[in-house]
């Protein structure tokens, strides 16, 4: 097959094009140059140009072909544009997930089949596999990674079946460690190097710094809410039907400036998301506050102290009709139907033991356990086994 390989200048990446090359398939190295603005980054120089330098360096040592191609244009508008917009509604979104539906599994897929490739692959840790169902299609699963440190497989959460179908990810049943052994034995120059940090193709940014290209800073007040707080003593109400018990459940409580005690200032609500600790400036607490809410009209944070804080916590989450995306579409919940599943909020979160309830205007996952820090924006994913079935954007 000929396979174009997402070079990223990291040592995954690396090793996926040798291995592809190793089971005799043609390799061709893409680099994405998906930002070029260097004022943001914390680095010294924009990480591109390094990155782009060393997957030139690799696709040199393996004799694979190896092109440059600018998707700044598009990353902006589809991703830049997008976190800004998140951001200043008072939500989190996550740019890595959006990053392989939008980039690499869409334009950067159709810009690697108008070079005639049969698939792309990444350095995902994460594995496809297929099989054909009753009427002889192909059902493409999309599972975690083997090594459980480095799964993958959340990032690629939002992925469909077409997008599946033309994905490889050969380090998938890799651990971090062979692959580096792998790098070591070639000799690659991204062998030893770092794992990136920071904005998907950014590089390591101040978020806030960040932000600030487009969101301007406004003053406002932080207000702490104590654990005396009336709404965390109060008795679940009776409800007629389940819905309505998941939907009082998934609720966020709604705090008032008078509900809490002043205690700082911020730049601006945008810059923070919720069961975030740092970057608030307080003291005089034996642990640290977090953020259990913010009033975006208001220009308010809220915080509580301590990782116990009552209200970090809710048992569900709801995700609106239009923002549930199933991975795997033959298993799609019809209209009162709920499933036990094993489910995260966020990356290198361990799965929670949940249920999927899906009503005619929302799915509702409810968690065994309460979970800390529900941030809207985020994207929930849901699993059986090893295996993810589906995501969706909380509400």
């Amino acid at each position: 097959m000929k396979i174009v390989v997402g070079l990223s200048g990291g040592v995954d990446s690396s090793v996926a094009a040798y291995l592809l090359q190793q089971q005799g398939h043609e390799v061709i190295g893409l680099f994405m140059r998906n930002w070029n603005d260097a004022s943001v980054t914390l680095e010294d120089e924009c990480p591109w140009i390094e990155d782009s330098n060393d997957a030139l360096m690799v696709a040199q040592k393996l004799g694979i072909p190896f092109q440059v191609i600018d998707m700044s244009d598009l990353y902006k508008e589809r991703i830049v544009d997008y976190m800004f917009s998140e951001y200043e509604k008072g939500r989190t979104p996550n740019p890595d997930v959006l990053c392989n539906r939008e980039v690499k599994f869409d334009v950067f897929l159709e810009t690697a089949l108008s070079l005639g490739a049969d698939k792309v692959a990444t350095g995902h840790y994460a594995r496809v596999e297929a099989f054909s169902d009753e009427r002889g299609q192909e059902v493409y699963r999309l599972l975690a990674g083997k090594d459980a440190n480095k799964d993958q497989s959340y990032f690629l959460c939002q992925l469909s079946q077409k997008q599946l179908s033309k994905a490889l990810f050969p380090i998938g049943e890799l651990t971090k460690l062979e692959v580096r052994a792998i790098a070591k034995q070639l000799g690659l120059v991204t062998a030893e190097k770092k794992d990136s940090q920071g904005l998907c193709f950014i590089g390591k940014v101040s978020l806030p710094e960040f932000l600030k290209q487009q969101l301007k800073p406004k003053e406002g007040e932080i207000v702490e809410i104590f654990r005396d707080f009336e709404a965390f003593s109060k008795p679940m109400p009776e409800f007629e039907t389940k819905e309505q018990e998941l939907a009082y459940k998934a609720s966020k409580i709604r705090y008032k400036r008078e509900d809490g005690k002043v205690i700082g200032k911020h730049q601006g609500a945008q810059y923070y998301t919720i069961g975030q600790s740092k970057g608030l400036g307080i003291g005089g607490h034996k642990e640290s506050c977090f953020i259990v809410s913010r009033d975006m009209s208001q220009n308010l944070l809220f915080v509580g102290e301590g990782h116990s804080f009552p209200g970090l916590y809710r048992s569900a989450l709801k995700i609106e009709r239009e923002d549930v995306h199933w991975v795997r579409e033959d298993l799609r919940l019809a209209n009162g139907q709920c499933k036990e599943v094993m489910a995260r909020i966020r990356y290198r979160q361990p799965l929670e033991k949940a249920v999927l309830y899906q009503f005619e205007e929302a799915l509702y996952i409810e968690f065994e356990t309460p979970q800390s820090a529900i941030a809207e924006g985020q994207f929930a994913a849901w699993y059986d086994g090893d295996e993810l079935l589906g995501s969706g954007v909380i509400a």
